[in-house]
């Protein structure tokens, strides 16, 4: 049965009601690093396939990130697709004012310099070509030069404001 247009509850755009429709849409969890004068990072549930050829990514990143000024600079940036295993990884690098690249965060500088993350399901490191003003954020797109698929295990997945794993 499907609800007449009469019943049906509409809301207004808003960032309330973008986020709580995403809320419903699961999302891989990938974190993007850079390197600056200190290494940056952090959650991102926007990671994007673009193209195959060239092979290239997209991501947003909020411009009041404390990652912003570096990522903004960046010739290159990681990008580090997490396992179902790496939920406090993930909640570290998404919350603001953590130690990133603390004791508790295995890693290492990877090609161009790049903070490479340990343990990962897969990464890659890639070559910014474009950053593109949406809103409140950027759409950073990067072409693929080098990474590593092989990290095996499952994906970490954020859907209803929480990390999880997916389900058999």
């Amino acid at each position: 049965m499907t609800a007449s247009p009469e019943t049906t509850t509409h809301r207004t755009a808003s960032p309330d009601l973008l986020r709580s429709v995403f809320r419903q849409h699961a999302a891989g969890v990938a974190v993007i690093t850079a390197a600056g004068e200190r290494p940056v990072g952090f959650t991102a549930t926007s990671l994007n396939s673009v193209a195959a050829e060239p092979p290239l990514i997209s991501f947003g990143v909020g411009i009041s990130s404390s990652s912003w000024p570096v990522v903004a600079e960046a010739d290159h940036i990681g990008v580090h697709i997490l396992g179902e295993h790496q939920r406090e990884l993930a909640a570290t690098f998404a919350r603001s004012g953590a130690d990133r690249f603390g004791p508790s965060t295995d890693w290492r500088s990877g090609p161009e310099g790049v903070p490479v993350l340990d343990g990962v399901v897969a990464w890659l490191v890639c070559r910014v070509v474009a950053r593109i003003p949406a809103g409140d954020h950027r759409i950073v797109i990067a072409e693929a030069v080098v990474g590593d698929p092989a990290g095996g295990g499952r994906p970490l997945v954020y859907h209803q404001g929480r990390f999880t794993a997916l389900r058999d």
